[in-house]
């Protein structure tokens, strides 16, 4: 049974390290219930875009992002 696989493997690893083990199982939860009520539509944004758009950024701008 795979219960069993996993939590034999959870009895070798050690203590101080099962808060972020904890923290991961906690989390990839949480998101499979997100996953459940919102599901992901992909697809094209609708409408168009201005010309403005495809303007190059301006210099200020970009070094934010480096």
């Amino acid at each position: 049974m795979l219960i069993q696989k996993i939590v034999q493997e959870l009895q070798d690893i050690p203590e101080e390290k099962l808060a972020e083990l904890y923290d991961l199982i906690h989390y990839f939860r949480l998101g499979l219930g997100q996953e459940r009520k919102q599901p992901r539509i992909p697809g094209l944004l609708k409408g168009q875009l201005d010309n403005s758009f495809f303007d190059p950024l301006p210099e200020e701008e970009i070094q934010r992002w480096q």
